[in-house]
Parts: C-alpha cells; sequence; structure tokens
C-alpha cells in the first residue's frame, strides 16, 4: 500500500510530478504539501495514529520547473503515436518512423514531421507527399509535452487524479 502513486501538484496546481506514497507522507509529516484527494478506506496506520493515503498533493511553496527535453529518436515517436500507424491504425510488430514530408522534398527530422508507420503504409507514401498517394493522417504529429509523455508511461490514470490533469 505505501508503494501506490502520488500526483504531486505545484502550489499554481500545476501537475509537476508523481512520486510513491512514502515520499509523500514524509511531504505531509514535514507540512511542505497540503493534502487534496487521498485513496478511499485506504489509511497508513501507526501505533497512534491512523492516516489517510494520498493521492494527490499541493506544494505550500512554488517551486520553478526547468522543463526537460524528451529526445527525438525511433522508441519516443513509437511510444507518442502509441506504437499504431498514423496512416491506416495498425498496431503490427513491422514499425518504422516516416517523415510526413519527405526527406528528398526537404523534410526536417522534427516532432512535427515524424509518424509512426506500418511497413505497407511507408512503401505506398514512398517519397510523395500524403495527399498525392491517397493516405490520411489519423491525427496531426505533434511535439509532446514532458509531463504528459511521463504520463503515459503510468498507463491509466486514476480517476482522482483527471480534475487536476485536465482530463475530464
Amino acid at each position: 500500500m505505501a508503494t501506490r502513486s502520488v500526483l504531486i501538484l505545484n502550489q499554481n496546481f500545476e501537475p509537476l510530478a508523481v512520486c510513491r506514497s512514502r515520499r509523500a507522507m514524509i511531504l505531509l509529516y514535514l507540512r511542505k504539501a497540503e493534502l487534496l484527494e487521498s485513496y478511499e478506506h485506504m489509511m497508513l496506520r501507526s501505533v497512534s495514529m491512523a492516516l489517510p493515503l494520498p493521492s494527490v498533493l499541493r506544494l505550500n511553496h512554488y517551486v520553478r520547473v526547468v522543463r526537460r527535453e524528451i529526445p527525438l529518436n525511433k522508441r519516443n515517436i513509437f511510444r507518442r503515436d502509441s506504437h499504431r500507424c498514423q496512416y491506416c491504425g495498425k498496431t503490427t510488430s513491422n514499425l518504422t518512423a516516416d517523415h510526413v514530408l519527405p526527406r528528398a522534398l526537404g523534410g526536417a527530422e522534427t516532432w512535427e514531421n515524424l509518424v509512426c508507420a506500418c511497413m505497407e503504409c511507408n512503401s505506398r507514401k514512398g517519397d510523395k507527399l500524403v495527399h498525392q498517394c491517397g493516405l490520411k493522417l489519423l491525427r496531426r504529429p505533434k511535439k509532446p509535452h514532458y509531463f504528459t509523455f511521463v504520463m503515459s508511461a503510468l498507463g491509466e490514470v486514476p480517476q482522482l487524479w483527471r480534475k487536476y490533469l485536465f482530463q475530464n
């Protein structure tokens, strides 16, 4: 139970990090954070007290955040696109990174120009533009936000967190 994930919010309610409940209890004990949400029917018990198991904490002081860059590589392109071909929607093991605007036509190595594609769609597209070969992108590629990229690694986001992550 002490290994549950806890969402940490900055003083302005901006999502900041995810930590384990043990670290969250230390933040509460040292009065560095306040409890906003707790896991229902779950308590941390000691000999003399019982405390609710935290789910969402808000820091008492604002923390200035230096945003980290997500490396642009094939693995992260696949992760951003959920290992799904962005042309046909298939999730196969034969995936590759494709340039929306081909390199032969001046396409750059950017988040906005690279998508996950299956071998069939990539071969069909070749060095042509998407509309020239009858394909259509499922969604426009864009650079992922660092925190949402980290959250995607968690898998299912707890329901208690959604109102703080703007995912209602």
